[in-house]
C-alpha cells in the first residue's frame, strides 16, 4: 500500500512538471508571436534548478545567442533586494521598520505636515503614500535628466495627493529611491555597495551587479529593443539614476535561481542551508499584506491580493503566490514564487512590448502545469487581447495626427504661446520658434523636446524627439482675457502611454515672456 502511494505521488509530481522540451517549443512559438529578440527562463523546484536556459539573441545587430549567464536589467524586481537590505539592517538593530523617515533624512518632506511627521520606512516600500500612480517618474523617464537627490526630496511636497494616506495602492518608484538613501545613511555605504556586498556577493550571484557601471565585462549583456510596427530597434542602455533601489540591478537567470532559492528557503542558503541572509521573521514581514488591493475569483479562485515589502502577494488555487514584474525601455521581467509548492519561476526579456506578453504567457502556462490546471492557451489569449488594446490605442493616436494634418492649413498666431513656463517640481520649459516651427523644450529633461503642432482651440500635439517609448503629449494652454497663454497642462496622447510619464502631475505657469 505504501509503495503504491509513493508511485502515485511520484507520477503526480512528474505530471505536474512541464517538460523542458515543451518549454523550448512554447518559448520559440511565443517569441515569434510576440516578436521578441531574446529571453532567458529558469525554474527552481524543491530546492533544485530544473530548467535554466536562454533563447534568441542578445542583440539583433550581433546575433549572439542568449544563455543562462546573459545579464538583463531586472528593473523593479530590484525592489525586493532593497527590502531585503532593510531587513538585514533591522535585524542588526540599525533601523526599525517603523522608524520615521525624517529621523534618518531630516530634509524629507511630504505634501502634508501630518504625513511628513508620520511617514515611516515601510511607507516608502508599500505604495500607500497617497500620491498618484507613478508620481514624479518624469524626473527619470525618459533618462538623461539632471535631477538630484535634493530635487527628489523637495518634490513630494508639491504633488497633490490622490487618496488619503495609507488607504489606497498607487505604485511608486521615487519613494524606493528614498529607501535607498536610508540604507546609505544608516550603513555608511551607497545602496549599490550595500546590496552588492551584503546580498549579491554572499549568495554567489557572481555575474550580477547593482548598476551597469559596476559591470566590467559587458560581453554577455543583453541589448534592449522596442518593437515599432513589427520592426525591432535596438535601444541604448538605461542611464543610472540617483541610486538603483527602485530598479537598478542587472542579473541573469543562473544567479536569480540563487535569489529564488534563498526566498523559498526562508532566508537560508549555502551548503546544508547553514548560512542565513535574513530571518524567517523578516521574511514574514516582507511577505505580509501591507497594502490591500481588490481581489476576485477568476481562473485561480483568488481571495486576496495586495503588496508586501517589495513583492505583490495573492493566492492561486489555495496557494500563496509571491511575485513581481520589472520594466525599463526594452527590458521586461517577472519573478514568481509559490512557497507552498516550493516553486520559483523567473523570466527575463529584452524586447518591449512583446517581452511583457511573453513572460506573462509563459509564466502562467508553467504555473498552471504545477497547479494541475488545463491548458488555457495563454499565448494566443495574450496575443489577441494585446492586439485589441494596441489597435484601439492606434486608432486614438492616428485620429489625433489626422486632425493635426487637417489643421495644418490654418494660420495660427504663435506669439501668445511663446515664453518660459515653470512647474514647482519639474522645473522650467520653454515654448519658442525653431525656424518656422513652434517647439517645446524641458530644460531639465533634454529628451523631452520636440515640435508642437496645432490641434484644436488652445491645444497642441507634441511629437517628442525621444521615441524609445510611446510618450507623445498634448499641451493645453490656459489663456488670459487678452488671449495670452498663462499656463500649460500636458496629457499623454495615447491611452497606452506608460504610467511613468506622469504628465498629469505637471502644472506649468508662465514666468517670462
Amino acid at each position: 500500500m505504501k509503495k503504491s502511494l509513493l508511485i502515485l505521488f511520484f507520477c503526480q509530481s512528474i505530471l505536474a512538471q512541464i517538460p523542458s522540451a515543451k518549454i523550448d517549443s512554447m518559448v520559440t512559438h511565443a517569441m515569434k508571436k510576440f516578436n521578441v529578440a531574446g529571453t532567458a527562463i529558469a525554474i527552481v523546484k524543491d530546492g533544485k534548478i530544473i530548467h535554466n536556459k536562454g533563447y534568441g539573441v542578445k542583440s539583433i545587430t550581433t546575433k549572439e545567442p542568449v544563455n543562462e549567464h546573459t545579464n538583463f536589467a531586472i528593473a523593479s524586481n530590484t525592489k525586493a533586494f532593497t527590502c531585503a537590505a532593510l531587513a538585514i539592517l533591522a535585524e542588526e538593530g540599525k533601523i526599525s521598520w517603523t522608524d520615521k523617515v525624517k529621523d534618518h533624512i531630516p530634509e524629507f518632506k511630504m505634501y502634508d505636515d501630518y504625513v511628513t511627521e508620520n511617514f515611516n520606512i515601510q511607507d516608502l516600500l508599500t505604495h500607500r503614500s497617497g500620491l498618484g500612480l507613478g508620481a514624479g517618474d518624469l524626473m527619470f523617464f525618459p533618462n538623461g535628466s539632471d535631477f538630484t537627490l535634493k530635487d527628489l526630496l523637495n518634490s513630494f511636497q508639491h504633488f497633490k495627493p490622490q487618496s488619503a494616506f495609507r488607504t489606497k495602492f498607487d505604485y511608486d518608484n521615487l519613494l524606493y529611491i528614498v529607501a535607498g538613501e536610508v540604507i546609505a545613511r544608516v550603513s555608511g555605504m551607497s545602496w549599490e555597495q550595500y546590496v552588492q556586498t551584503r546580498i549579491i556577493n554572499p549568495l554567489g550571484m557572481n555575474d550580477s551587479y547593482t548598476s551597469i557601471g559596476m559591470m566590467k565585462d559587458k560581453n554577455n549583456l543583453a541589448t534592449p529593443h522596442n518593437d515599432v510596427k513589427g520592426v525591432l530597434k535596438p535601444l541604448p542602455h538605461w542611464d543610472e539614476m540617483i541610486n538603483g533601489a527602485a530598479g537598478g540591478i542587472y542579473a541573469n537567470t543562473d544567479d536569480l535561481c540563487k535569489w529564488m532559492l534563498v526566498q523559498l528557503n526562508k532566508g537560508k542558503y549555502g551548503e546544508s542551508l547553514s548560512s542565513k541572509l535574513f530571518t524567517e521573521d523578516s521574511q514574514r514581514e516582507m511577505w505580509k499584506l501591507h497594502t490591500v488591493e481588490d481581489s476576485y475569483g477568476g481562473r485561480y479562485n483568488t481571495h486576496f491580493s495586495g503588496y508586501g515589502l517589495g513583492w505583490f502577494l495573492t493566492d492561486v488555487k489555495g496557494n500563496m503566490m509571491v511575485t513581481h514584474t520589472g520594466g525599463l525601455p526594452g527590458m521586461l521581467s517577472i519573478t514568481t514564487l509559490i512557497p507552498d509548492l516550493n516553486l520559483g519561476i523567473v523570466i527575463l526579456t529584452n524586447t518591449d512590448p512583446g517581452g511583457g506578453l511573453l513572460f506573462s504567457a509563459i509564466n502562467n502556462t508553467i504555473l498552471d502545469s504545477y497547479l494541475k490546471m488545463d491548458d488555457f492557451g495563454w499565448i494566443d489569449k495574450y496575443h489577441k487581447e494585446f492586439a485589441e488594446i494596441q489597435n484601439e490605442g492606434d486608432k486614438v493616436t492616428d485620429n489625433v495626427w489626422k486632425t493635426v494634418k487637417a489643421a495644418s492649413k490654418q494660420k495660427i498666431n504663435f506669439s501668445p504661446y511663446i515664453g518660459i513656463y515653470e512647474d514647482k517640481w519639474f522645473g522650467k520649459a520653454e515654448v519658442f520658434m525653431k525656424g518656422k516651427q513652434l517647439w517645446f523644450k524641458c530644460l531639465r529633461s533634454p529628451k523631452l523636446n520636440g515640435p508642437m503642432y496645432f490641434y484644436k482651440a488652445n491645444s497642441f500635439a507634441i511629437k517628442w524627439e525621444y521615441q524609445d517609448m510611446n510618450a507623445d503629449a498634448f499641451a493645453v494652454f490656459s489663456l488670459d482675457e487678452e488671449g495670452k497663454a498663462q499656463g500649460i497642462k500636458l496629457k499623454g496622447i495615447s491611452p497606452n502611454i506608460d504610467f511613468s510619464f506622469d504628465f498629469q502631475d505637471l502644472d506649468f505657469v508662465r514666468i517670462e515672456k
